[in-house]
């Protein structure tokens, strides 16, 4: 929904915005039957056959019910932070990487996860900063993404703002101990000081969460629970891209047309003889 510009999904000539891909997912989606309804759930009750999600304008039923809530449950804390979503601010270096091919970004962060990304950046970046609030990274010297001539560690900093026109120009960042502040310039900010935690908070525990906030998969869609199936970043899948949140979107609805008919097997072809 914020991504600035997608161009790796089949089928796109152009580049086009998450917006607006996230639109034609819509509209083809609605010209084939389905209703769609734009409101905040509060919390649902998955333990019955008839499963049942609440939201501010009422209740919902059904049989089955597909989780694609996301992986956005991090708010965004930094200054500058949510202005330039989008616009030179991603939590996806996977997904966005490859938008800054020969310029300067930097890496928010020291877990293992920014670490990883951090290494994807090297393949594009001219330079990667990676800002880190310990002194100490809690891997090996010899870390391979460390040991690029591209990659300048700051450690015992964090990200105190990040600032631009219409795209970040800059970020300013601060020395934990004594607040001193400096000011790098980079093109794009790759943030993982807390991770991008799944959206889970109305699941009220009825299906099975692991430690890290990912819904628990028994198979490819399944969840704990009998009928109810999950899709996309909100089961921590490994690669975060849309083209993969849109396949097991895919077979998380094939897979709820198999519980409710009965079938033994999914459903794949739809053609009518």
């Amino acid at each position: 929904a914020y991504t600035g510009k997608i161009e790796n999904y089949p089928g796109l000539v152009e580049p086009v915005s998450g917006g607006e891909l996230l639109s034609r997912f819509r509209d083809q989606a609605v010209k084939f039957g389905a209703r769609y309804i734009e409101t905040q759930v509060t919390g649902v009750r998955l333990d019955t056959d008839i499963k049942e999600v609440q939201t501010m304008d009422g209740a919902y039923q059904g049989k089955t019910v597909i989780i694609a809530s996301g992986a956005m449950g991090r708010k965004p804390a930094i200054p500058g932070e949510e202005k330039y979503l989008g616009k030179g601010v991603s939590y996806c270096a996977t997904c966005d990487g490859a938008f800054y091919r020969n310029l300067t970004v930097c890496v928010a962060g020291d877990s293992e996860e920014a670490l990883k990304e951090l290494e994807v950046l090297t393949g594009f970046a001219k330079t990667v900063y990676l800002i880190a609030p310990s002194k100490k990274l809690a891997v090996a010297p010899g870390h391979p993404p460390l040991n690029s001539e591209k990659v300048h560690v700051i450690p015992g900093h964090r990200l105190a703002s990040i600032e631009g026109e219409e795209l970040v120009t800059k970020i300013i960042i601060k020395n934990m101990e004594t607040g001193e502040p400096r000011e790098l310039d980079v093109d794009g900010v790759f943030i993982y000081i807390q991770g991008s935690l799944p959206v889970v908070d109305f699941l009220n525990s009825d299906v099975s969460i692991n430690e890290k906030s990912c819904i628990v998969m028994h198979g490819s869609t399944e969840t704990s629970v009998p009928g109810v199936y999950a899709a996309g970043d909100v089961t921590c899948s490994e690669i975060r891209q849309v083209i993969i949140a849109a396949a097991q979107g895919v077979t998380a609805a094939l897979s709820a047309d198999r519980y409710i008919r009965g079938r033994k097997r999914l459903k794949s072809d739809w053609r009518k003889s």
